[in-house]
């Protein structure tokens, strides 16, 4: 702590000089060059004095360059007395398991050498008779418990075989392979970051009611959770989670003297496994603060007909050398970009099996809630199934706009571009989606005609306006049920199990569990009986 205090101290000497140094820039109308050491510094400062992660405060490195020198260091110095294993199971959520230190020792082999569990409770592939995994914890992925009474540190843990090799048959085993696959493939790096949409529950206090279903980046007191959304969104960046922003949602209602109130997390892209590994702990992070709180939570994609539900968007870029591919050199999309969403596109009916793993996932896939039904592409538009939102591409300097006493420039904002996919939701295995996603977009530098099909089914229009009713034709629909997820699996399974990324038995496996649910007919069936809906919702309330 001692050196935590010195280094704060010797920030603000630095600070107060950086200023000296600017305003004597500024005397000699060295705009530009101030401007460039402010920021310059203003980095380092973040990567070394700044840092949610205790961690990465306290060693004074970034996770990634994380030892197992460097836990043991800080166990020592700091009164840690438990580590948590955490890793996730079949279901989507993280299991954990518990150590409590005895001596350093244990806690060296522990950290090395990882331990025993039983991967037939935790999923349904693995056999009995041979059920053995090794949980080894991955380093990187390190932080202090936010809520454990005890000083306890968690780590996030990779699943071995009895041979000592990585689990090929694992989400995130798959997910590794899939971003592995993609930068032989492409050339590129595949990032990725999601938008993580919940509703909060709670008594209705009939005081400032929020408007139905108008609750859109609403403030208090109309908005009664922002303030757990807040604190959620500090404990997440503490556990390593690189955050974007966080907001109330559309979805705003009462029921049974209740109110349902809908909240967004978003992050920022990072390399694809890391974004999966954000999505899993925060989503464990959320659900503990709630309960702690009194609260509850549902990340389910539906509650209710007629309102909002949950969605997972996934947005991504593909990266070379630390430059964004997505645009070209005349700041529109790039020929590389649109052949990823070609693959996109042309998977898309069987990545609802990863994304949409239940029967409620089908009741927020329906025309006009701002959920995608049609397979297409476009700027801006939330009626279809990838969007290509803003990529701060026009000439103009806002901030000069907005604050006329800055000076005029001309910052690199290609990093800011991202393609989103619209279908996924909470019921989602994380870590199969972005494999699938990765996947998809692997597959459209494949497509001999990838070009033409992004052409063809790019969509500037409300696709579900009257006068569109021909194009509407032309398009592909997702699937409407499990069982029809579960069939365009096995018809594109080729394409995932190409180059070794999925498994057969997973695949095999997740359409069985799509088969299992029998809802070919559930949404018609379900029409107008909101009872028999409540019990399907009641079923799935904390999926994934």
């Amino acid at each position: 702590m001692y050196l935590v205090f010195c280094a704060k101290i010797l920030e603000k000497m630095l600070f107060f000089q950086i200023l000296s140094l600017y305003s004597w820039l500024e005397t000699y109308a060295l705009i530009s060059a101030a401007q460039n050491l402010i920021l310059n510094i203003i980095t380092m400062s973040q990567t070394t004095f700044y840092h949610a992660n205790a961690l990465v405060a306290y060693l004074q490195k970034p996770t990634t360059a994380f030892t197992k020198a460097d836990i043991l260091r800080f166990v020592a110095e700091n009164g840690i007395r438990m580590v948590n294993f955490l890793y996730p199971g079949g279901d989507g959520r993280l299991k954990t398991l518990n150590f409590v230190i005895t001596d350093y020792a244990y806690l060296d082999t522990v950290l090395t050498c990882g331990e025993r569990v039983d991967g037939s409770s935790l999923f349904r592939f693995i056999e009995a008779g041979s059920s053995d995994l090794y949980v080894v914890p991955r380093f990187s992925t390190v932080f202090v418990d936010p809520f454990a009474e005890i000083p306890t540190l968690c780590l996030l843990c990779s699943y071995f075989d009895k041979d000592g090799q990585p689990l090929s048959s694992s989400p995130e085993q798959t997910l590794v392979k899939a971003a592995r696959a993609f930068t032989e493939t492409t050339g590129f790096e595949f990032e990725a970051m999601g938008e993580l949409e919940y509703y909060v529950i709670k008594p209705d206090e009939e005081r400032y009611p929020a408007v139905d279903q108008r609750a859109y980046h609403e403030s208090a007191p109309f908005a009664k959770t922002n303030d757990f959304r807040v604190k959620c969104m500090d404990y997440i960046a503490r556990a390593g989670g690189q955050i974007k922003y966080g907001h109330s949602e559309v979805g705003n209602f009462v029921q049974d003297d209740l109110v349902y109130e809908q909240g967004e997390i978003e992050f920022l892209p990072v390399p694809v496994c890391q974004a999966a590994d954000q999505l899993v702990v925060a989503k464990w992070i959320i659900r503990n603060l709630a309960y702690q709180e009194g609260l509850n939570v549902t990340f389910a994609p539906k509650i209710t007909t007629g309102k909002a539900g949950s969605g997972l968007h996934i947005h991504m870029r593909i990266m070379q050398d630390g430059q964004n591919k997505m645009l070209g050199s005349d700041g529109k999309l790039s020929s590389d970009a649109r052949r990823m969403i070609a693959g996109l596109i042309d998977l898309a009916p069987s990545l609802t099996a990863f994304g949409n793993k239940n029967p409620t996932s089908y009741f927020r896939l329906v025309p006009h809630q701002e959920a995608p039904t049609n397979v297409c592409w476009g700027d801006r538009n939330r009626s279809v199934l990838i969007r290509v939102p803003l990529g701060w591409t026009a000439q103009t300097d806002m901030c000069h706009l907005a604050n006329p006493l800055e000076p005029e420039q001309r910052l690199d904002t290609s990093l800011k571009q991202t393609v989103e996919i619209r279908n996924g939701d909470g019921s989602a295995d994380v870590y199969q989606l972005l494999a699938g996603i990765c996947v998809a977009a692997r597959h459209g530098f494949e497509m001999p005609d990838a070009l033409e099909v992004a052409e063809r089914t790019y969509v500037d229009v409300n696709i579900h306006a009257a006068e569109h009713a021909d194009r509407l034709q032309g398009l592909a629909t997702l699937p409407d049920s499990c069982v029809a997820s579960a069939e365009r699996l096995l018809a594109q399974r080729a394409v995932y199990e190409a180059q070794g990324v999925f498994s057969p038995a997973m695949i095999d496996g997740i359409a069985k569990e799509l088969r299992d649910f029998d809802d070919l007919t559930l949404r018609a069936d379900l029409q107008g009986k909101p009872r028999e809906m409540a019990r399907l919702v009641e079923q799935f309330f904390h999926c994934g």
